[in-house]
């Protein structure tokens, strides 16, 4: 038997798993399960204020900044590399949309979803 915590929704389920070898398929009693108390989540740090007016980044993919390619407050031209993005196990380059002075609205080890706001250009 090994025993693995599976999170699902938010909650963590202690779970064990009998491991079979070739051939060999048996039966176990389900037992009940127990809800184990979730980790608490520290408080999100606030993303910096962006340019009200100005083109938004959008993050084409759910995933993890693993870097920012460039300061915040660099002048930027359409279609330079802004930050690197891991999806899949794949680093994806995100490109800038438009010219201007960039303001990312996220850091480095941040996890982001589809279509959320990355940077602002102005």
């Amino acid at each position: 038997m090994r025993k693995f915590n599976v999170n699902v929704n938010g909650k963590t389920y202690s779970v064990e798993v009998e491991e079979v070898t070739e051939g060999a398929i048996s039966t176990m009693p389900m037992t009940q399960q127990v809800a184990v108390a979730p980790v608490p989540k520290s408080a999100p740090t606030p993303a910096p204020a962006a340019p009200a007016n100005g083109v938004t980044v959008k993050s084409p993919m759910p995933g993890l900044v693993l870097s920012l390619a460039v300061e915040n407050g660099a002048r930027v031209k359409k279609g330079d590399k802004i930050l690197v993005l891991e999806a899949m196990k794949m680093e994806n380059d995100i490109t800038a949309t438009a010219d201007g002075v960039i303001t990312f609205t996220v850091k480095k080890g941040d996890n982001v979803e589809s279509d959320a706001a990355i940077a602002v250009i102005a």
